[in-house]
Protein backbone atom coordinates (compact mmCIF):
# COMPACT_ATOMS: atom_id res chain seq x y z
CA UNK A 1 0.00 0.00 0.00
CA UNK A 2 1.38 3.40 -1.02
CA UNK A 3 1.69 6.33 1.37
CA UNK A 4 -1.07 8.17 -0.54
CA UNK A 5 -3.40 5.18 -0.10
CA UNK A 6 -2.53 5.10 3.62
CA UNK A 7 -3.47 8.80 3.88
CA UNK A 8 -6.85 8.23 2.24
CA UNK A 9 -7.52 5.12 4.36
CA UNK A 10 -6.71 7.05 7.57
CA UNK A 11 -9.02 9.92 6.60
CA UNK A 12 -11.84 7.45 5.88
CA UNK A 13 -11.38 5.76 9.25
CA UNK A 14 -11.63 9.16 10.94
CA UNK A 15 -14.92 9.85 9.12
CA UNK A 16 -16.38 6.47 10.13
CA UNK A 17 -15.38 6.72 13.81
CA UNK A 18 -16.62 10.31 14.16
CA UNK A 19 -19.98 9.44 12.57
CA UNK A 20 -20.59 6.64 15.09
CA UNK A 21 -19.49 8.77 18.06
CA UNK A 22 -21.79 11.63 17.05
CA UNK A 23 -24.74 9.23 16.95
CA UNK A 24 -23.96 7.73 20.37
CA UNK A 25 -23.33 11.11 22.02
CA UNK A 26 -26.50 12.68 20.63
CA UNK A 27 -28.67 9.75 21.75
CA UNK A 28 -27.23 9.67 25.26
CA UNK A 29 -26.91 13.45 25.64
CA UNK A 30 -30.54 14.07 24.67
CA UNK A 31 -31.72 11.12 26.78
CA UNK A 32 -30.13 12.28 30.04
CA UNK A 33 -30.13 16.03 29.30
CA UNK A 34 -26.37 16.53 29.74
CA UNK A 35 -25.09 19.65 27.99
CA UNK A 36 -21.51 18.44 28.42
CA UNK A 37 -22.27 15.32 26.35
CA UNK A 38 -24.14 17.39 23.76
CA UNK A 39 -21.12 19.69 23.59
CA UNK A 40 -19.00 16.63 22.93
CA UNK A 41 -21.41 15.61 20.17
CA UNK A 42 -20.89 19.04 18.59
CA UNK A 43 -17.15 18.60 19.05
CA UNK A 44 -17.33 15.27 17.23
CA UNK A 45 -19.46 16.86 14.49
CA UNK A 46 -16.70 19.41 13.94
CA UNK A 47 -14.21 16.54 13.87
CA UNK A 48 -16.37 14.84 11.24
CA UNK A 49 -16.37 17.95 9.06
CA UNK A 50 -12.60 18.20 9.60
CA UNK A 51 -12.17 14.55 8.58
CA UNK A 52 -14.19 15.11 5.40
CA UNK A 53 -12.08 18.18 4.60
CA UNK A 54 -8.93 16.18 5.34
CA UNK A 55 -10.02 13.42 2.96
CA UNK A 56 -10.71 15.98 0.24
CA UNK A 57 -7.42 17.79 0.82
CA UNK A 58 -5.19 14.68 0.85
CA UNK A 59 -6.81 13.59 -2.41
CA UNK A 60 -6.47 17.03 -4.03
CA UNK A 61 -3.01 17.94 -2.71
CA UNK A 62 -1.51 14.84 -4.33
CA UNK A 63 -2.66 15.88 -7.81
CA UNK A 64 0.49 16.58 -9.89
CA UNK A 65 1.37 20.09 -11.01
CA UNK A 66 -0.28 21.23 -14.21
CA UNK A 67 -0.31 24.25 -16.51
CA UNK A 68 -2.65 26.28 -14.28
CA UNK A 69 -0.98 25.12 -11.05
CA UNK A 70 2.75 24.87 -11.87
CA UNK A 71 3.67 24.60 -8.16
CA UNK A 72 1.18 21.79 -7.48
CA UNK A 73 -1.86 21.70 -5.20
CA UNK A 74 -0.16 21.37 -1.81
CA UNK A 75 -1.72 24.49 -0.30
CA UNK A 76 -5.11 22.81 -0.36
CA UNK A 77 -4.03 21.13 2.89
CA UNK A 78 -3.18 24.48 4.48
CA UNK A 79 -6.50 25.98 3.40
CA UNK A 80 -8.34 22.99 4.84
CA UNK A 81 -6.49 23.44 8.12
CA UNK A 82 -7.62 27.08 8.37
CA UNK A 83 -11.23 26.11 7.56
CA UNK A 84 -11.14 23.40 10.23
CA UNK A 85 -9.84 25.88 12.80
CA UNK A 86 -12.65 28.34 12.02
CA UNK A 87 -15.21 25.58 12.46
CA UNK A 88 -13.71 24.71 15.83
CA UNK A 89 -13.99 28.34 16.97
CA UNK A 90 -17.69 28.39 16.01
CA UNK A 91 -18.36 25.09 17.81
CA UNK A 92 -16.64 26.35 20.97
CA UNK A 93 -18.80 29.48 20.95
CA UNK A 94 -21.96 27.40 20.70
CA UNK A 95 -20.84 25.15 23.57
CA UNK A 96 -20.16 28.12 25.86
CA UNK A 97 -23.55 29.65 25.02
CA UNK A 98 -25.41 26.42 25.84
CA UNK A 99 -23.39 25.88 29.03
CA UNK A 100 -24.16 29.39 30.34
CA UNK A 101 -27.84 28.81 29.59
CA UNK A 102 -27.72 25.58 31.62
CA UNK A 103 -26.04 27.35 34.54
CA UNK A 104 -28.77 30.02 34.54
CA UNK A 105 -31.54 27.44 34.11
CA UNK A 106 -30.29 24.18 35.72
CA UNK A 107 -31.96 20.84 35.02
CA UNK A 108 -31.43 17.49 36.77
CA UNK A 109 -29.65 14.69 34.93
CA UNK A 110 -30.86 11.12 34.59
CA UNK A 111 -29.12 7.82 33.73
CA UNK A 112 -25.71 9.36 34.25
CA UNK A 113 -24.02 5.97 33.95
CA UNK A 114 -24.91 5.96 30.24
CA UNK A 115 -23.10 9.24 29.80
CA UNK A 116 -20.02 7.94 31.60
CA UNK A 117 -20.00 4.82 29.41
CA UNK A 118 -20.29 6.71 26.10
CA UNK A 119 -17.52 9.13 27.14
CA UNK A 120 -15.25 6.20 28.00
CA UNK A 121 -15.92 4.62 24.59
CA UNK A 122 -15.34 7.98 22.88
CA UNK A 123 -12.02 8.58 24.65
CA UNK A 124 -10.72 5.11 23.83
CA UNK A 125 -11.81 5.19 20.17
CA UNK A 126 -10.42 8.67 19.53
CA UNK A 127 -7.11 7.82 21.20
CA UNK A 128 -6.44 4.88 18.89
CA UNK A 129 -7.69 6.62 15.73
CA UNK A 130 -5.69 9.79 16.50
CA UNK A 131 -2.55 7.73 17.13
CA UNK A 132 -2.89 6.18 13.68
CA UNK A 133 -3.57 9.57 12.07
CA UNK A 134 -0.50 11.04 13.77
CA UNK A 135 1.65 8.19 12.47
CA UNK A 136 0.44 8.50 8.86
CA UNK A 137 0.40 12.32 9.02
CA UNK A 138 4.02 12.50 10.15
CA UNK A 139 5.17 9.87 7.66
CA UNK A 140 3.46 11.74 4.79
CA UNK A 141 4.10 15.21 6.27
CA UNK A 142 0.37 15.91 5.80
CA UNK A 143 -0.85 18.94 7.74
CA UNK A 144 -4.46 17.95 7.03
CA UNK A 145 -4.08 14.53 8.68
CA UNK A 146 -2.09 15.98 11.56
CA UNK A 147 -4.79 18.62 12.08
CA UNK A 148 -7.44 15.89 12.10
CA UNK A 149 -5.35 13.90 14.57
CA UNK A 150 -5.09 16.91 16.89
CA UNK A 151 -8.88 17.31 16.78
CA UNK A 152 -9.36 13.72 17.88
CA UNK A 153 -6.62 13.86 20.51
CA UNK A 154 -8.29 16.96 21.99
CA UNK A 155 -11.52 14.94 22.00
CA UNK A 156 -9.79 12.32 24.15
CA UNK A 157 -9.00 14.89 26.85
CA UNK A 158 -12.39 16.57 26.70
CA UNK A 159 -14.20 13.22 26.83
CA UNK A 160 -12.17 12.31 29.90
CA UNK A 161 -13.08 15.65 31.49
CA UNK A 162 -16.79 15.19 30.77
CA UNK A 163 -16.59 11.64 32.13
CA UNK A 164 -14.96 12.90 35.33
CA UNK A 165 -17.64 15.59 35.78
CA UNK A 166 -20.47 13.10 35.25
CA UNK A 167 -18.82 10.63 37.62
CA UNK A 168 -18.65 13.32 40.32
CA UNK A 169 -22.36 14.10 39.87
CA UNK A 170 -23.22 10.39 39.96
CA UNK A 171 -21.20 9.84 43.15
CA UNK A 172 -22.80 12.92 44.71
CA UNK A 173 -26.29 11.58 43.99
CA UNK A 174 -25.43 8.27 45.64
CA UNK A 175 -23.46 9.40 48.68
CA UNK A 176 -24.40 13.07 49.20
CA UNK A 177 -27.92 13.57 47.77
CA UNK A 178 -28.30 16.97 49.49
CA UNK A 179 -25.22 18.32 47.70
CA UNK A 180 -26.05 20.01 44.38
CA UNK A 181 -23.35 19.13 41.85
CA UNK A 182 -25.35 19.56 38.65
CA UNK A 183 -23.46 22.79 37.93
CA UNK A 184 -20.48 20.57 37.14
CA UNK A 185 -22.06 19.51 33.85
CA UNK A 186 -22.11 23.01 32.22
CA UNK A 187 -18.83 23.94 33.96
CA UNK A 188 -17.08 20.98 32.35
CA UNK A 189 -18.68 21.92 29.01
CA UNK A 190 -17.12 25.41 29.27
CA UNK A 191 -13.74 23.86 30.11
CA UNK A 192 -14.12 21.66 27.01
CA UNK A 193 -14.84 24.75 24.91
CA UNK A 194 -11.74 26.54 26.20
CA UNK A 195 -9.55 23.56 25.32
CA UNK A 196 -11.10 23.49 21.87
CA UNK A 197 -10.38 27.20 21.37
CA UNK A 198 -6.74 26.65 22.35
CA UNK A 199 -6.41 23.80 19.83
CA UNK A 200 -8.07 25.92 17.13
CA UNK A 201 -5.66 28.80 17.74
CA UNK A 202 -2.58 26.60 17.35
CA UNK A 203 -4.06 24.98 14.24
CA UNK A 204 -4.73 28.42 12.73
CA UNK A 205 -1.13 29.49 13.28
CA UNK A 206 0.25 26.27 11.82
CA UNK A 207 -1.99 26.27 8.74
CA UNK A 208 -1.88 29.99 7.94
CA UNK A 209 1.91 30.16 8.24
CA UNK A 210 2.53 28.23 5.03
CA UNK A 211 -0.21 30.13 3.20
CA UNK A 212 1.96 33.23 3.68
CA UNK A 213 5.01 31.43 2.22
CA UNK A 214 6.97 31.51 5.48
CA UNK A 215 10.45 30.00 5.17
CA UNK A 216 11.13 26.43 6.25
CA UNK A 217 11.88 25.80 9.95
CA UNK A 218 15.39 26.93 11.04
CA UNK A 219 16.65 23.36 11.47
CA UNK A 220 15.64 22.47 7.91
CA UNK A 221 17.31 25.56 6.42
CA UNK A 222 20.40 24.84 8.54
CA UNK A 223 20.58 21.34 7.03
CA UNK A 224 20.46 22.81 3.50
CA UNK A 225 23.13 25.40 4.32
CA UNK A 226 25.41 22.73 5.77
CA UNK A 227 24.95 20.56 2.68
CA UNK A 228 26.14 23.44 0.48
CA UNK A 229 29.05 24.25 2.80
CA UNK A 230 30.17 20.61 2.71
CA UNK A 231 30.73 21.01 -1.05
CA UNK A 232 33.45 23.61 -0.73
CA UNK A 233 35.99 24.33 -2.25
CA UNK A 234 34.12 23.28 -5.43
CA UNK A 235 31.37 25.70 -4.44
CA UNK A 236 32.86 29.12 -3.75
CA UNK A 237 29.75 30.54 -2.12
CA UNK A 238 25.97 30.83 -2.21
CA UNK A 239 23.35 33.48 -1.61
CA UNK A 240 19.63 34.29 -1.98
CA UNK A 241 18.57 31.06 -0.28
CA UNK A 242 14.77 31.07 -0.32
CA UNK A 243 12.49 28.34 0.98
CA UNK A 244 8.77 27.84 1.45
CA UNK A 245 6.26 25.08 1.97
CA UNK A 246 2.82 24.18 0.58
CA UNK A 247 1.19 21.19 2.28
CA UNK A 248 3.87 18.51 2.27
CA UNK A 249 5.70 20.10 -0.68
CA UNK A 250 8.88 22.11 -0.04
CA UNK A 251 10.41 24.60 -2.45
CA UNK A 252 14.12 25.44 -2.21
CA UNK A 253 16.07 27.84 -4.40
CA UNK A 254 19.46 29.55 -4.17
CA UNK A 255 22.30 31.01 -6.22
CA UNK A 256 25.58 29.07 -6.28
CA UNK A 257 29.02 30.57 -7.01
CA UNK A 258 31.59 28.42 -8.83
CA UNK A 259 34.91 28.81 -10.65
CA UNK A 260 34.31 30.91 -13.80
CA UNK A 261 36.37 28.42 -15.84
CA UNK A 262 34.23 25.46 -14.76
CA UNK A 263 32.52 23.68 -17.65
CA UNK A 264 28.76 23.75 -18.05
CA UNK A 265 28.74 19.98 -17.72
CA UNK A 266 30.58 20.05 -14.38
CA UNK A 267 28.41 22.83 -12.94
CA UNK A 268 25.32 20.89 -14.03
CA UNK A 269 26.65 17.78 -12.30
CA UNK A 270 27.09 19.69 -9.02
CA UNK A 271 23.60 21.20 -9.15
CA UNK A 272 22.12 17.77 -9.86
CA UNK A 273 24.04 16.29 -6.93
CA UNK A 274 22.80 19.00 -4.56
CA UNK A 275 19.21 18.74 -5.81
CA UNK A 276 19.18 14.94 -5.39
CA UNK A 277 20.54 15.25 -1.84
CA UNK A 278 17.90 17.81 -0.82
CA UNK A 279 15.07 15.88 -2.50
CA UNK A 280 16.27 12.69 -0.83
CA UNK A 281 16.26 14.31 2.61
CA UNK A 282 12.97 16.18 2.13
CA UNK A 283 10.41 14.10 0.18
CA UNK A 284 8.32 16.06 -2.35
CA UNK A 285 10.89 18.87 -2.51
CA UNK A 286 11.38 21.02 -5.59
CA UNK A 287 14.90 22.49 -5.92
CA UNK A 288 16.00 25.33 -8.19
CA UNK A 289 19.72 26.28 -8.31
CA UNK A 290 21.10 29.21 -10.30
CA UNK A 291 24.83 28.90 -11.12
CA UNK A 292 27.02 32.04 -11.24
CA UNK A 293 30.75 32.59 -11.91
CA UNK A 294 32.77 33.68 -8.89
CA UNK A 295 35.24 36.49 -9.59
CA UNK A 296 36.51 36.70 -6.00
CA UNK A 297 35.02 40.15 -5.52
CA UNK A 298 32.92 39.39 -2.44
CA UNK A 299 30.42 42.22 -2.11
CA UNK A 300 26.69 42.55 -1.45
CA UNK A 301 24.81 39.26 -1.28
CA UNK A 302 27.99 37.25 -1.86
CA UNK A 303 29.30 38.15 1.59
CA UNK A 304 26.49 36.28 3.38
CA UNK A 305 27.44 32.88 1.97
CA UNK A 306 31.06 33.28 0.87
CA UNK A 307 32.98 30.00 1.28
CA UNK A 308 36.34 31.21 -0.06
CA UNK A 309 39.44 31.24 2.08
CA UNK A 310 41.40 34.51 1.95
CA UNK A 311 44.18 32.79 0.00
CA UNK A 312 41.75 31.38 -2.56
CA UNK A 313 40.11 34.78 -2.99
CA UNK A 314 43.50 36.47 -3.58
CA UNK A 315 44.41 33.82 -6.18
CA UNK A 316 41.14 34.38 -8.06
CA UNK A 317 41.63 38.14 -7.98
CA UNK A 318 45.24 37.77 -9.18
CA UNK A 319 44.13 35.57 -12.06
CA UNK A 320 41.47 38.09 -12.94
CA UNK A 321 44.08 40.90 -13.14
CA UNK A 322 46.38 38.82 -15.34
CA UNK A 323 43.51 38.00 -17.70
CA UNK A 324 42.65 41.68 -17.99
Amino acid sequence: MTLQQEKIRAARLSIASNSLLILFKLIVGLSIGAVSILSEAIHSAVDLVAAVIALFSVRTSSVPADTRHPFGHGKVENISGVVEALLIFLAAGWIIYEAVERILHPRPLGYIAWGIAVMLISAAANYFVSAWLFRIGRAADSIALKADAWHLRTDVYTSAGVMAGLAAIWLGQRFAPDLDLHWLDPAVAIAVALLIIRAAWHLTLQSARDLLDVQLPPEEEAWIRQLIIDHRPIIHGFHRLRTRKAGNFRFVEFHMKVDPDMSVQESHRITEELARAIEGHFPSASVTIHTEPCDGDCVGNCLTGCLLTEEKRRNIMAGKKIAS
